[in-house]
């Protein structure tokens, strides 16, 4: 039942990731630009979402197994911002378009113009949260496997 519920967690979390990429591009530039840009990153923006889904499965069986885990939460808080970041960053230029008034402009070009290397940063992070969570995860269900048999 444990790991149902963190495979669910997580695959929620990979929906939503995905979900969020589409609905923020989607306001922004329209259905077809997100299309677009989805087929040229598809490989970035899955790789981010994933990542971002396998850390909540595992801070959800971090949970289950020792209760919570302030720093492992922060962890995936940070990277699934930065996910967010890196995914959305594809098309954070064209608010050009629509927000010239506010000054952003700079902004959005230097978004526009390191948009790889924002998407490579975000998987950074995800990685650097599963290699945080994991053996955070393998210690404790050893710990919990122990108390199993002592028991």
């Amino acid at each position: 039942m444990a790991l149902v519920k963190s495979i669910s967690w997580g695959t929620a979390a990979f929906v939503l990731m995905l979900a969020v990429y589409f609905g923020v591009v989607s306001l922004i530039s329209g259905w077809k630009f997100t299309l677009e840009q989805f087929a040229a990153f598809r490989y970035f923006i899955i790789a981010l979402a994933l990542g971002f889904g396998i850390q909540v499965g595992l801070y959800t069986s971090l949970r289950q197994l020792v209760g919570q885990q302030k720093m492992s939460g922060r962890m995936v808080a940070a990277s699934g911002t930065t996910s967010t970041a890196a995914m959305i960053s594809c098309c954070a230029h064209y608010l050009v378009n629509i927000l010239p008034v506010l000054g952003v402009t700079g902004f959005i070009t230097l978004v526009a113009q390191y948009q790889a290397q924002l998407f490579w940063l975000g998987l950074a992070f995800n990685l650097a949260g599963i290699l945080y969570i994991a053996p955070k995860v393998i210690k404790a269900f050893k710990e919990h496997q122990q108390c199993l048999v002592d028991a």
